[in-house]
């Protein structure tokens, strides 16, 4: 216990997703310009919902709640990351850590049960569309946002409140580029086995379960658009359908690899690999997939742009 009790003192060290070398530098610039890319996209989008009033739907209201969470997703990580690459500092202190894990936990649980909701939402809209206004009320949209964070919550603070009284005995050197749950249990230095098989079950029930949901969903949509006799209906279901499926496929599928597996079958190398995928990829190709293949989120920001030269031309 004593280790332990140093560990509270002097913190952890981070060992980084990069060394120090030409290609590391090459390497953090360009994640620096994802986040930037990521921030402006998801804040973009917000300010399209939030701003167009032909976005105020149940759909793009979970958009925004997702876009939202996007960002605080990879703030999360990617500021302490490149500042400690920057700094040539790689040390985290004991509550820094534990925040970063607690805040990592909440979001991952949170996005993971929303992406669930809004397959819901497109099942309604497609197969029950004069229900609709029904069963995706103002109402049932924010129960599901408060549902998917208090649930994300609960569940982080469980996993935080019980990693942070183990004993961390063997190394104070954390072979990540952020405090996470996994990482963290290579450092106990007592048999988490037990534990182990509690986080591969809430794995399963917050990321496979939403999945297996998402997917039987889609299967009754595609069920659903292959029987409108309206091409362009057909055309433009798929469309929203197939990203939402293309950023939950990405999403869970590298989640599940992370959680659903014993820490003796983890490499630190794939880890880090795999977690960049579900931090920083994934944040910046939400926006962009949701915006770029929907017409109306184009058609918002090109009435906003036009608003805007409109605004400009007769303030000037």
């Amino acid at each position: 216990m004593k280790k332990a009790n140093q560990s509270v003192e002097t913190g952890f060290i981070l060992s980084g997703l990069f060394q120090y070398g030409h290609v590391d530098t090459f390497l953090c610039v360009a994640i620096v310009i994802l986040f930037a890319v990521a921030l402006m996209g998801n804040i973009i989008l917000i300010l399209l919902i939030r701003l167009d009033t032909r976005l105020h739907t149940p759909m793009y209201f979970l958009l925004s709640q997702l876009s939202f969470m996007d960002i605080m997703n990879i703030s999360t990580t990617v500021p302490k990351m490149t500042t400690d690459f920057l700094l040539n500092s790689k040390t985290i202190t004991f509550l820094g850590c534990v925040i970063q894990t607690f805040l990592f936990m909440v979001l991952g649980a949170t996005e993971a049960l929303l992406l669930g909701f809004m397959s819901y939402d497109r099942y309604v809209a497609i197969c029950h569309p004069l229900r609709y206004p029904v069963l995706m009320s103002k109402k049932i949209c924010w129960f599901m946002v408060t549902c998917a964070w208090t649930s994300g919550s609960i569940n982080a603070l469980v996993h935080t409140l019980y990693v942070f009284h183990l004993p961390f005995c063997r190394s104070w050197v954390i072979n990540h580029f952020f405090c996470e749950l996994p990482s963290l249990l290579q450092l106990v230095c007592q048999d988490t086995s037990t534990y182990e098989y509690t986080v591969i079950l809430c794995g399963l029930i917050i990321l496979l379960l939403p999945f297996m949901a998402i997917l039987a969903s889609y299967a009754r949509v595609l069920t659903v658009v292959f029987q409108m006799s309206s091409g362009k209906g057909q055309r433009r279901a798929i469309s929203t359908c197939s990203s939402h499926l293309i950023v939950a496929s990405l999403f869970y599928v590298t989640g599940l690899s992370t959680y659903t597996r014993p820490h003796s079958l983890h490499s630190p190398e794939e880890d880090k690999a795999v977690a960049v995928f579900y931090t920083i990829i994934t944040p910046l190709l939400n926006p962009f997939i949701y915006s770029l293949r929907n017409k109306e989120v184009m058609g918002a920001m090109r009435r906003q742009l036009v608003e805007c030269v409109f605004v400009h031309k007769m303030s000037s």
